[in-house]
């Protein structure tokens, strides 16, 4: 009978899987992590042996013991299988047979190995193993693989605080927060976030590492220091900072060095000043507009503030929105490619870059490498066939964002030019 979830309660820990595997395989369990610590064990009886007692008294296998499994080849084993292993007694050692299973974490993906999160151990006592003991080890390993899962990736009081605190899940308590993790409600604080570049996602670099090296690093700058890992962004708080060119900097040299230093490569998107604990939900939210926009919304660089980019922020967001509305769409520059791909003309390009010039002819047919008056002339026939008038400031403004919005969807970098 192999041991599964109809004989596994719910609610079962550690101790109480030992438990029954012990009644349903025959002999003595215990569970440990990949470093031979004890975690649970089942009930002993007179015939345990000297390992199993020191094993439990001490929480670790004795290392005399532990040397001769390596020897064996048992712990690469453990490391490489999934099958469960069969250890012989040890006279000399007066060590009865075991039997031994890995706890495995299920690959995640095709290019990560499993986990190994520890092993089960079945010793024999006076009888003999249960004929059927090796399938329940083999069910038995599923079924802690999940506890210990769970009990790895559930988060702490305090982190689920730091989480609420950032605006994830229910809404924080702020005094409650700032009593546990000693922290001023008020006064200016700083939001940072962190994301990693298209390449880097998609090079699978791992968040929580990111997360743990940005803490250390953000731990090192200000001791009062919080920092979350929310899906495959970091945020980081910084209360009462000194000065904001200080964050900035320190923004900025942080993510040069892990890019020199680790190959990493960062964008990060800065809040501040943050008037109390209470708006730092609000600020991770302006953080993730910015992170959530293009590149071009970083005027410096990869590192930038919500005013160095609110305008190209809201600009993209608009972009968005009438990209998604064909509607929106103006038909009349389709006449204006047409006439183009009809005459081998450059009359969608000129009119565009004459708009990014504010209507400087001379600069923008500097830009072009053509006379003036040719450009003239072409600003002309546009304005004949989208029948505008580039002097109106609203005809202006919607062909500025029709022609982004192109460059946008063939893969040109840009925004609209409205000044």
């Amino acid at each position: 009978m192999a041991v599964d979830s109809g004989l596994v309660a719910a609610d079962i820990d550690l101790f109480g899987l030992a438990q029954i595997v012990a009644q349903n395989a025959g002999g003595m369990v215990s569970i440990e992590d990949p470093q031979s610590h004890v975690l649970a064990y089942s009930a002993s009886d007179e015939s345990a042996d000297q390992l199993r007692v020191m094993s439990i008294l001490g929480r670790e296998g004795p290392r005399e013991y532990l040397t001769v499994l390596r020897k064996w080849g048992v712990f690469d084993r453990l490391r490489s299988t999934d099958e469960v292993i069969d250890v012989p007694e040890h006279d000399e050692l007066n060590i009865k047979r075991r039997m031994v299973v890995s706890i495995r974490h299920p690959a995640d993906g095709a290019a990560r190995a499993p986990r190994v999160l520890g092993s089960i151990w079945l010793q024999q006592g006076d009888r003999p193993f249960k004929p059927d003991a090796a399938e329940i080890l083999r069910g038995a390993s599923a079924i802690a693989a999940r506890l210990i899962s769970r009990s790895l990736d559930a988060p702490s009081t305090e982190a689920l605080l730091v989480q609420r605190l950032f605006g994830e899940g229910s809404p924080a308590d702020i005094a409650s927060v700032a009593s546990t993790l000693n922290l001023p409600m008020t006064g200016p604080a700083a939001v940072v976030g962190f994301a990693l570049t298209a390449t880097e996602t998609a090079a699978a670099t791992e968040p929580s590492a990111l997360g743990n090296m940005l803490r250390l690093r953000a731990s090192s700058f200000r001791s009062d220091s919080v920092t979350a890992t929310l899906g495959d962004r970091v945020y980081v708080l910084l209360p009462s900072y000194k000065a904001a060119h200080a964050v900035t900097a320190w923004t900025r040299q942080l993510v040069e060095q892990l890019e020199t230093k680790r190959s990493l490569a960062l964008r990060a998107a800065i809040a501040c000043p943050v008037a109390d604990l209470s708006g730092v939900a609000g600020a991770r939210r302006e953080v993730d507009r910015v992170l959530d926009s293009t590149v071009a919304s970083y005027p410096r660089g990869r590192v930038t503030t919500l005013a160095e980019s609110r305008t190209a922020v809201l600009l993209g967001e608009i972009l968005d929105l009438v990209g998604t509305r064909s509607e929106l769409h103006d038909p009349r520059l389709r006449a204006l490619s047409e006439y183009d791909l009809k005459h081998s003309a450059s009359l969608r390009e000129s009119v565009d870059v004459y708009l990014r010039e504010h209507g400087d002819v001379r600069a923008a047919a500097a830009a072009l490498q053509v006379h003036p008056n040719t450009l003239r002339y072409r600003i002309r026939r546009v304005e004949e066939i989208l029948r505008v008038d580039l002097t109106d400031p609203a005809d202006r403004l919607l062909l500025e964002i029709q022609l982004a919005l192109h460059r946008r969807e063939h893969g040109r970098d840009g925004g609209p030019a409205v000044g």
